[in-house]
């Protein structure tokens, strides 16, 4: 049982290094605010909530010690992360920063022009 434990324990340990690594990467790799924000808050959440699950299996199938706070930090992130994410980046795109001269699709530009239309006929 011990050797099923700490295997488990390993994995979700190493898996969460794993999208850490993967995320600082991207941070430095990719090319505007809006995709460095997406590979800061996906990647990152996800390595954070995997290492938060090894922490806590460790406590509770080696140590004989069930910690369900930790578990309400991996809930926690799970929510707060990319909707953080996703607030940064909204914000950046009203204030006008613009997005890398390669991007495909820009869903948002006709969303925000729709909006600054109803404020100026309000």
């Amino acid at each position: 049982m011990t050797i099923l434990a700490n295997s488990l324990i390993i994995f979700f340990i190493v898996a969460g290094l794993v999208f850490i690594v993967v995320s600082a990467i991207g941070l430095f790799r990719l090319p505007d605010l809006y995709t460095r924000t997406h590979a800061a808050s996906k990647s990152s959440t996800l390595g954070v909530m995997c290492i938060l699950i090894g922490v806590f299996l460790h406590f509770w199938l080696i140590k004989d010690h069930f910690n369900p706070s930790i578990l309400l930090g991996v809930l926690f992130l799970f929510i707060t992360g990319p909707v953080g994410g996703h607030i940064m980046s909204r914000s950046s795109y009203i204030a006008g920063i613009k997005p890398w001269s390669g991007t495909v699709r820009d869903d948002l530009k006709d969303e925000i022009e729709r909006m600054k239309k109803e404020q100026n006929i309000k």
